[in-house]
């Protein structure tokens, strides 16, 4: 990655269309080029299609940094559904084995926001208040796990290096095999609280365990 080049790769994500797009930018931190967000009001992201084999390369690691948390977020209300740094695994669920019902909701969704919509994800994000460790469904969708992997300010500004075993947190968020990954995706928003946060990225990566 160049500083100030494209983003090689990844394509825009847009969960909330009527919202401001983050802006995302190539930047220099120390001796690295890493990517910046800068979400005022806004919510978009990145995604990236991946093809992964968990029984082979299961740990996602990456490095990420934030200038504060989200401080009136809320995970459990759509109206707190902001966070200053997330990655998105999403995978191929058949929706076959998804209820009526689900598989209703999912339709209408798709065709709200005009793009597919994962019918299984789990969500790495940097909360506000809940502990370390805490798995939650989406305020928006129980089709998506939030996984609390760092919370509150004490680590803002410092960047920090992430290893989860994502086969293991899908039987945890969902009690079932994982099916095969589709994509990987990040984003940092604050559309629903109207704040302001920058967040960094970098190395982000499957490998074995």
């Amino acid at each position: 990655m160049q500083e100030g080049g494209p983003v090689v790769g990844w394509n825009g994500l847009r969960p909330a269309p009527r919202a401001a797009e983050t802006r995302y930018a190539l930047v220099r931190d120390g001796e690295h080029v890493v990517l910046q967000a800068d979400a005022d009001h806004a919510m978009s992201g990145l995604v990236v299609p991946v093809t992964v084999d968990l029984a082979k390369t299961p740990i996602l690691r990456w490095r990420w940094k934030i200038s504060a948390p989200v401080a009136s977020a809320d995970m459990s209300k759509k109206s707190g559904d902001d966070y200053a740094a997330r990655i998105y695994v999403m995978f191929d669920y058949p929706r076959a084995k998804l209820s009526l019902a689900t598989r209703a909701k999912l339709r209408l969704a798709e065709a709200i926001y005009g793009q597919a919509i994962p019918t299984a994800a789990l969500n790495y994000v940097w909360d506000n208040t809940h502990p370390i460790g805490t798995i939650a469904p989406n305020s928006y969708t129980d089709r998506a796990r939030m996984v609390v992997v760092e919370s509150g300010a004490e680590r803002a500004g410092q960047w920090q290096t992430e290893s989860r075993d994502v086969a293991a947190d899908f039987r945890a968020a969902f009690g079932e095999e994982p099916p095969p990954v589709l994509a990987v995706a990040l984003a940092t928003d604050t559309d629903n609280t109207g704040e302001h946060v920058i967040s960094w990225y970098g190395d982000l990566r499957f490998v074995a365990r």
